[in-house]
C-alpha cells in the first residue's frame, strides 16, 4: 500500500492539486503509512516531509471537544446545564433577528439557554461569517472583529437561531474552549499539554509554534483564478487574546494520527487512557437528532468555496465530528467520523474497521477541489487495500 499512496501524493503535486502534502494512515496498533510529496513552499526547493508542521485550523475542534469531554467525565462541566453557569458572557448572547431600516441589527433573547452540547454540535446558533450572510452583515454594521482576530470581542457575536433548533457550522467550539479554561483556570493550550496532547505524545501540536515547529512550518498558498498556486502571508495576530479552540492548533499529521488512534482505541493510546470508552462512544454518536449537516455556502470565496463532503448523502453530527449516515463511495461505512481544516486538511476515523487517516495541505480557499479530491483518492486506496 505504501508505494501506491506515495504515488497518489506525488501525482497530486505533479498535476498542481497541491504544492506539498503530507498524510498518515493508522490502525489501532500503529501507523500503517506516513508519507509526503512536494514542497513546503512552492518554488523553495525545501521538501515537504512527514515532520512538516501546518496550521490544522478546524481539525482543532475534535481535540478541544475531547478536552471538554474529559471535564464532563469529572463532573467539572455538564453537557446540558446552561453554559452561562461556567462562562457568564454566554448568558448575554441574543439571537440576530434581522436589521432595521437603518441597517442596524435587531436582536432578541434566545428561547432556551445555550449548553455545552449545543456548542459541540453546532446547534448553538453561533455561526461563521464566512458562510453566513446575516453574520457578515452584522460584522459590517457593528465593526466587531471576526474570529480570526483572536480578540475576545470576536466571540461575542449574536446567534443565528434559537439553540437546538437548527444546525449550522460555527464558533461554538471556541466557546467550548473558553469553558475548559474557566473550569480549570488554565489556558486551553496549558490544559491540552497537561491532559491530552502531552499524554498522547503529540509533541509537535500547539497553538504557538515552538522554535523546532517553526523551522518545519509550511507556507499557506492561495489558488489563483488561473488555477495556479502562490504562497501568501497569513500571519497570526501579534497579541492574541485567547487560544482558538475551534481552529488554532498547528501540528503534524503524525501527531494527529496519534489522536485518531486514541479514538480508535476507545480513549486509550499505548497504555495511556485519556477518555473513558463510554465517552468515546458518546462522542461518536449522533447528537443532532433528525437535523442534518447542510452545505456551507460561501460569503468570502478567498477563504472558502461552497463546501460539503459527500454532497447529497445524509450526515449528522456527534460531539465535534461529522458522521456519515450511510456508506460512502470511498469505502467508509456508515458511522465514520470526519472533519477538516480551513487550509484544506482532512481526517477520517472508521471505528468499525479500526482504521483512519489524515491529510494536510496548506491551501486557501477551503474546499479547493485539488486537495479535496486528493484526500478522497487516498482514502479510497486505503479501503481498496483492505478488500
Amino acid at each position: 500500500m505504501n508505494e501506491q499512496l506515495d504515488a497518489i501524493l506525488q501525482a497530486g503535486v505533479d498535476r498542481g492539486a497541491v504544492p506539498g502534502v503530507t498524510a498518515v494512515v493508522v490502525d489501532r496498533s500503529g501507523e500503517r503509512y506516513l508519507g509526503s510529496a512536494g514542497e513546503r513552499q512552492l518554488g523553495s526547493g525545501v521538501a515537504m516531509t512527514p515532520e512538516t508542521v501546518g496550521a490544522i485550523f478546524s481539525m482543532t475542534k475534535a481535540v478541544t471537544g475531547a478536552a471538554a469531554m474529559q471535564l464532563v467525565e469529572q463532573g467539572r462541566l455538564s453537557l446540558d446545564a446552561p453554559a452561562s453557569e461556567v462562562c457568564p458572557d454566554l448568558g448575554q448572547i441574543e439571537v440576530l433577528d434581522g436589521f432595521d431600516d437603518a441597517g442596524q441589527p435587531i436582536t432578541r433573547p434566545p428561547s432556551t439557554p445555550i449548553t455545552l452540547r449545543h456548542l459541540l454540535t453546532h446547534t448553538s446558533g453561533f455561526v461563521y461569517d464566512i458562510w453566513n450572510a446575516g453574520m457578515t452583515a452584522w460584522h459590517e454594521a457593528t465593526g466587531c472583529p471576526t474570529i480570526l482576530s483572536l480578540e475576545h470581542a470576536s466571540l461575542r457575536t449574536p446567534i443565528a437561531f434559537d439553540p437546538g433548533t437548527d444546525w449550522e457550522y460555527g464558533t461554538g467550539i471556541d466557546w467550548a474552549g473558553q469553558m475548559v479554561e474557566a473550569a480549570t483556570g488554565q489556558t486551553l493550550g496549558e490544559y491540552l499539554g497537561d491532559h491530552l496532547t502531552g499524554p498522547l505524545g503529540m509533541h509537535d501540536t500547539a497553538f504557538a509554534h515552538s522554535p523546532s515547529m517553526l523551522e518545519r512550518a509550511a507556507a499557506i498558498h492561495a489558488r489563483l483564478p488561473d488555477g495556479s498556486l502562490t504562497p501568501i502571508e497569513l500571519e497570526p495576530p501579534a497579541n492574541p487574546q485567547f487560544e482558538m479552540g475551534g481552529g488554532g492548533l498547528n501540528g503534524t499529521m503524525s501527531d494527529y494520527g496519534r489522536f485518531i488512534r486514541m479514538i480508535l482505541n476507545d480513549g486509550e493510546l499505548d497504555g495511556t487512557r485519556v477518555l473513558d470508552a463510554d465517552t468515546v462512544a458518546t462522542m461518536a454518536a449522533n447528537h443532532i437528532g433528525d437535523l442534518r449537516v447542510e452545505k456551507l455556502v460561501t460569503q468570502d470565496p478567498t477563504l472558502s468555496l461552497d463546501a460539503e463532503f459527500f454532497p447529497g448523502e445524509p450526515k449528522s453530527w456527534g460531539l465535534t465530528f461529522q458522521i456519515n449516515e450511510q456508506p460512502a463511495a470511498t469505502g467508509r461505512p456508515a458511522g465514520t467520523l470526519m472533519w477538516a481544516g480551513l487550509a484544506n486538511s482532512f481526517f477520517w476515523i472508521d471505528r468499525e474497521n479500526g482504521i483512519g487517516g489524515a491529510l494536510m495541505s496548506q491551501i486557501l480557499p477551503f474546499a479547493d477541489p485539488g486537495p479535496v479530491d486528493l484526500f478522497l483518492e487516498l482514502e479510497s486506496a486505503v479501503y481498496e487495500s483492505l478488500a
